[in-house]
């Protein structure tokens, strides 16, 4: 009786354990780089893969606060990142004086399914 029990409880607890995640994908805009923008753009002054990693994003868990996640967008803006199902609080992981955008957001993630986020982040350059 005591062995079906604990393999019961067993069985639970890996269940549970292996509920699907979900995936939380999207784009990353930053800018602007220079403070003049120019038609047609600058190169130098393009998000590039050291842009993307001096704004790096927290993506926390809201009933703990619990930073569960960093975001660094690709060379191409874009980002994707498995996390449990639940619901999180996206934000900078520094946060910065004058800038403005799409972030702080709240995101619900839901097992096996895909969440999009675009995130803007002005940096206040002009």
């Amino acid at each position: 009786m005591k062995k079906a029990i604990i393999v019961l409880l067993l069985i639970l607890l890996l269940g549970c354990q292996q509920q699907a995640k979900g995936v939380l994908e999207g784009s990353v805009h930053i800018g602007p780089i220079c403070p003049v923008e120019r038609m047609p753009p600058d190169p130098a002054c393009q998000p590039s893969a050291e842009t993307f990693q001096a704004w790096p994003i927290a993506v926390s868990r809201m009933e703990s606060d619990v930073k569960i996640a960093t975001i660094v967008a690709g060379k191409d803006g874009t980002f994707r990142v498995e996390l449990p199902p639940g619901a999180y609080d996206v934000q900078l992981e520094k946060q910065q004086r004058f800038v403005k955008g799409t972030l702080p957001a709240l995101v619900q993630i839901r097992s096996g399914e895909t969440t999009r986020l675009d995130i803007d982040i002005d940096t206040g350059i002009r």
